[in-house]
């Protein structure tokens, strides 16, 4: 797992992508209103407080699309800012207009997915509970979106089915049980983890010799006692619908994680804008 920020994921392929999929033949409007030896400056507006994110990937933007547009930060991916200029840009006026909504596509969605991070963080401050993200990630963007997470204070759970074992339900389906499950895992030379639906499952897990136990939508009683049983011999792991109303006192029956697929398929992007002066 993966908790430090760490510098922003290399999205060049997929920001070309994106680019010419927005740009196509040539973005009408400004070639048709914008001379071509224009330049101007432009601010990165945050309209609402929250984490700011993506300020890296709006300079891989510009940096493809015409490298004389230079970018001045005002604040740093993983602040806590208030409505207000994040950063500049500077350069040939085409260029910036027509690379405005990329960037701000980027800009909004990450830093939508940090802010609402750091509030389920800021939920469980104290607990000494781990909020972790999942796979439930937008295709193409589960990198940025993990590394938004980061910026928000929340920790990376596998960033893909290569890095690390999780046995599920459909996955017992084709054993004999959560032993022979195990057993067979270790050969990946990995720690095994296993997602647990009862009690007995745990009990189960745990004299297996599970090394992490997920605990999938119990209930608080549950979770509770799941703790008490496991006594801090492996750590837990709590998921499953989990809310902001829910959070706190999930994280009070003593787990070590509660993973929230809500940081990345459920987050509001932040409202922001571009505002150009000429």
């Amino acid at each position: 797992m993966t908790s430090d920020t760490g510098a922003a994921p290399d999205l060049s392929r997929q920001i070309r992508e994106w680019l010419a999929e927005d740009i196509g033949a040539g973005d009408l409007t400004t070639e048709a209103t914008v001379p071509v030896e224009a330049t101007c400056r432009a601010g990165l507006l945050v309209k609402e407080p929250g984490v700011v994110c993506g300020l890296a990937l709006v300079r891989q933007v510009y940096a493809l699309l015409d490298p004389r547009v230079s970018i001045v930060a005002a604040a740093a991916d993983g602040d806590v800012v208030l409505p207000g200029v994040v950063g500049t840009v500077h350069g040939p006026a085409r260029a910036i207009l027509t690379g405005e909504r990329v960037a701000l596509n980027l800009l909004g969605r990450l830093s939508g997915i940090a802010t609402l991070t750091r509030r389920y963080v800021d939920t469980v401050a104290g607990t000494g509970t781990v909020i972790l993200d999942t796979r439930k990630t937008t295709p193409g963007l589960r990198a940025a979106e993990k590394w938004a997470v980061r910026c928000g204070g929340g920790t990376n759970h596998r960033m893909g089915l290569h890095d690390a074992l999780l046995i599920k339900d459909n996955h017992l389906l084709f054993t004999a049980g959560i032993a022979e499950a195990i057993a067979s895992a270790r050969a990946a030379g990995l720690p095994v983890e296993v997602e647990c639906d009862t009690l007995a499952q745990v009990a189960a897990a745990l004299a297996a010799g599970a090394d992490r136990i997920l605990l999938d939508n119990m209930s608080i009683e549950q979770l509770t006692d799941a703790v008490w049983a496991v006594d801090h011999r492996v750590p837990l792991e709590a998921s499953g619908g989990v809310t902001l109303d829910t959070v706190a006192a999930i994280a009070r029956t003593g787990v070590d994680y509660i993973s929230v697929g809500a940081l990345t398929h459920a987050a509001r992007s932040l409202d922001v804008s571009m505002e150009v002066i000429r």
